[in-house]
């Protein structure tokens, strides 16, 4: 209040009992800011956050910033005042009806609540870690009475976010200086990188690529292709469980990839010595697609009775034994089995 000069002084001392919602708004005297929100401490710290939050959009203002509310003289706790900060913040970003507020700020000056705001911050981004959009995908620190170089505090990853943004002011530059490297290793330690290596990747198609950019947008990491290196790489850098859990998919897409491929090698070789084929036009046949030809030996080697096969996009009940195959409206037709060697 000192800091804000005599004349806001003077009006809340005039809206004294005039509360509305717990809060009466003046303008911001000598602060660097055009309102000041004053709350009446009530140790209910999600609710009166939330009704600031509702009452700056109802307002149109565009940005705001929070201390750490009823650390002070109310000497609450500051993890619980981090949680509900955090989670009346969460609650009013995910609603659609938002259009005006959007920069949301907590200025923190004691060092020691550091960590409780981050952990808080760690808990929300597990809970909204699923959604396209994760607003805590990153951290942007901006230091009192020095000039910022965005290049060396913003740490982004390559990916549409929200931005959460932390004032924190320290009694001196050497202070700010340790603080700032101590929450950088805060985040380091949170990082992570893992490389893929495989020949299979050199076959990844568009379905793979969408899908390796799908894994981006809802994950807190960023993925890099490198199909030019032998053998071919992919790269994935980010939050550990994150690089974890995508490591895992992208090893089982390379896994089916190699099933596939050797699926088809198995088919080819197969191929050469036996063909499987169907009535065509003018009493003549025509073979079957690799894969359905191997299905159907594997099905007559293991003494399978029946297998369901495709011909001519219309769905078929193959008897192994009599070679016949009957439709779903009951049309049979009759199968050949050629051994090569016999069918020249």
């Amino acid at each position: 209040m000192d800091a804000a000069g005599s004349e806001v002084a003077d009006k809340c001392a005039q809206y004294a009992g005039q509360f509305q919602n717990g809060f009466i708004t003046t303008h911001g005297g000598n602060l660097l800011c055009s309102k000041i929100i004053h709350l009446i401490t009530n140790n209910q710290v999600k609710s009166q956050v939330s009704k600031v939050l509702h009452e700056c959009e109802r307002r149109m203002y565009k940005s705001v910033a929070f201390p750490a509310i009823g650390t002070g003289q109310a000497g609450q706790s500051s993890a619980m005042v981090a949680d509900e900060m955090l989670d009346a913040i969460v609650e009013f970003a995910r609603q659609k009806s938002v259009q005006h507020l959007q920069t949301i700020k907590i200025v923190i000056f004691q060092a020691n609540m550091l960590a409780d705001f981050y952990e808080s911050m760690k808990k929300r981004e597990d809970s909204v870690s699923s959604t396209t959009e994760p607003w805590l995908s990153m951290f942007k620190f901006l230091f009192w009475g020095r000039k910022q170089s965005s290049e060396r505090k913003l740490m982004i990853l390559e990916k549409k976010v929200d931005l959460v943004t932390f004032q924190i002011c320290g009694e001196s530059q050497e202070k700010v200086d340790a603080t700032e490297s101590w929450i950088k290793d805060l985040i380091l330690k949170e990082q992570f990188e893992n490389t893929i290596s495989d020949e299979a990747i050199e076959s990844f198609d568009k379905t793979q690529i969408s899908i390796l950019e799908d894994l981006q947008r809802r994950k807190q990491v960023t993925i890099q292709l490198l199909n030019k290196l032998s053998p071919p790489q992919i790269k994935i850098s980010g939050i550990s469980r994150d690089v974890y859990s995508v490591s895992l998919e992208v090893q089982e897409m390379v896994q089916r990839i190699k099933s596939t491929e050797e699926e088809q090698s198995k088919a080819e070789l197969l191929h050469n010595l036996v063909e499987w084929r169907y009535p065509g036009s003018n009493d003549s046949f025509v073979a079957f697609d690799k894969l359905t030809n191997m299905q159907l030996e594997r099905a007559r080697m293991t003494k399978k009775l029946h297998l369901n096969v495709k011909i001519k996009k219309k769905n078929y009940k193959v008897d192994m034994n009599t070679l016949k195959a009957t439709d779903d409206q009951g049309k049979t037709i009759n199968l050949q089995r050629v051994i090569k060697d016999e069918g020249k």
